[in-house]
């Protein structure tokens, strides 16, 4: 790798003192990188969902992505026999909608979630900037949570808006 002249660092950086990795440090480290904001839906006994942070892009061909989830999660149950799920990108003018699904105990699905039955039975939301409905491939077990992997079979990419960012603890949008 070549690094051009106007980049190199004229001083050596200042590192802090290494701490013994934990959950605590883990956290720590991840609120400082933004992320995207993406609800996932699924249909058990009842339409669930959650606002999640860890969704990737795995492949193009075939069309994978991935997402974690924690196995004490209230959605849990119903990911974990989902044949299908729905992935949905939410917009900046999306904060409240991201903050129902990270609620514990909130109603996601009540009076304030506009949404419908899409393919395959998945709860899609209205308003996203994009969505997906993907069938489940893999549950991978990673700690308390499980990393799944879906294979996305409709979509669309079409919702107008910015995306919605998660930094430092709080929803946020992007600046110009």
């Amino acid at each position: 790798m070549t690094v051009s002249p106007d980049l190199r660092l004229s001083t050596v950086p200042t590192i802090g003192a290494p701490r013994q990795a934990s959950p605590d440090l883990l956290r720590s480290v991840f609120r400082r990188h933004a992320a995207g904001v993406a609800v996932i839906t699924a249909h058990g006994e009842r339409p669930v969902g959650f606002t999640a942070t860890s969704l990737n892009s795995v492949a193009a061909e075939p069309p994978l992505i991935s997402f974690g989830v924690g196995t004490g999660s209230s959605s849990w149950p119903a990911v974990s026999e989902a044949e299908h799920i729905g992935v949905h990108i939410l917009g900046e003018h999306q904060q409240e909608l991201a903050a129902t699904f990270a609620r514990s105990g909130a109603d996601r699905f009540g009076e304030g979630t506009r949404w419908s039955i899409g393919p395959e039975g998945v709860p899609v939301l209205d308003g996203v900037l994009a969505w997906l409905v993907c069938r489940v491939v893999a549950r991978v077990p990673a700690g308390d949570h499980r990393i799944v992997i879906a294979q996305a079979v409709a979509g669309d990419p079409d919702g107008a808006g910015r995306p919605l960012l998660y930094h430092h603890g709080r929803f946020n949008a992007l600046r110009d």
